[in-house]
């Protein structure tokens, strides 16, 4: 006798803020999870790249070495190392452990908006708002990059990388991917400027974000439009989107305050979670757990799908 399978389970979405850390850097730039989801990463305006743990929201580690408002950061597969970049127009790789900077890397003739590492660290990328995209060598002692790609007519917003893949967002409306294994280049046109662009957890699809308030998931092999996602508003920053741990939703940030979940397959507005009552800024969700970070001005609320009894605002000690 064969037993009707169990219903699956509604996925749940991280609406509970568990606690708000104070990270008295600035406006905070931009907000990360690290590669397993136990730290968290934070870039201020304040020239300053923090570390905290998520579980207790305390500050584990200050690293200075930017000259000006930090605007991105990535940690390694194995927490041993991070990059930031910086509207210095620099990129940073540090050792996370003693805190120092291993390399500095100059090149960009403009301010560095986004950074990521390879899967293995060895190689960081970087995409500026002078259109190219610069990869650093990260166990070599030069200092110039092994490789410029100048394809974008504007700046860079946003990249990331996947395996043998690159995807790059610009101003001048486009997503373009590289396949670095086949030697290609891969373009979508969308009209308006890109701020954000991400891979699917699947690596079947890209989401990008756009400044006339629309997400979009296109079909990676054939570029074809798979769902748009509106509602939220995102005209004048650079704002974050990303897709949730299992792919179910779409989540985006917004000048009004919310970040916004929609349901990826119907399209629906399935949340519209409230931060305040400015923009916000960046957001980041777990790689494994319903857990989401935003930031917000010079805080960074962390979201859990069930409540914690012990709700904290945390303040970092002077």
């Amino acid at each position: 006798m064969a037993f009707p399978q169990p219903r699956p389970q509604a996925p749940q979405l991280p609406q509970h803020l568990l606690r708000t850390i104070e990270c008295q850097q600035g406006a905070v730039r931009a907000v990360r999870f690290n590669a397993d989801g136990n730290y968290v990463l934070t870039c201020g305006s304040d020239k300053s790249l923090k570390l905290w743990s998520m579980s207790r929201g305390t500050l584990l580690k200050t690293y200075t070495g930017h000259g000006y408002e930090v605007l991105d950061v990535d940690s390694s597969y194995d927490n041993s190392q991070l990059c930031s970049c910086s509207s210095d127009k620099t990129v940073i790789l540090w050792d996370v452990a003693s805190g120092q900077v291993t390399r500095k890397l100059r090149g960009h003739a403009g301010k560095v908006n986004c950074v990521q590492f390879n899967e293995e660290a060895t190689v960081m990328l970087s995409g500026s708002i002078d259109g190219t995209v610069r990869c650093w060598d990260t166990r070599s002692r030069r200092y110039e990059p092994i490789q410029i790609l100048d394809e974008a007519q504007d700046g860079i917003s946003s990249l990331k990388v996947s395996e043998h893949e690159l995807l790059i967002g610009s101003v001048d409306g486009r997503v373009r991917r590289y396949d670095l294994r086949m030697g290609q280049l891969h373009v979508d046109f969308i009209g308006s400027p890109i701020t954000c662009v991400c891979f699917s957890r699947d690596g079947q699809c890209t989401l990008s974000s756009s400044l006339d308030s629309t997400v979009r998931l296109l079909d990676k092999s054939s570029g074809e439009m798979l769902g748009e996602y509106s509602g939220h508003v995102n005209k004048g920053y650079k704002l974050d989107c990303c897709l949730s741990d299992k792919d179910t939703h779409v989540l985006s940030c917004s000048e009004d305050g919310h970040v916004y979940f929609w349901d990826l397959v119907e399209g629906s507005l399935t949340l519209k979670l409230p931060v305040g009552k400015a923009v916000v800024q960046s957001l980041s969700f777990h790689p494994t757990e319903p857990r989401l970070l935003t930031s917000m001005e010079g805080h960074v609320q962390v979201w859990g799908a069930e409540p914690e009894d012990n709700c904290t605002y945390l303040q970092e000690e002077k």
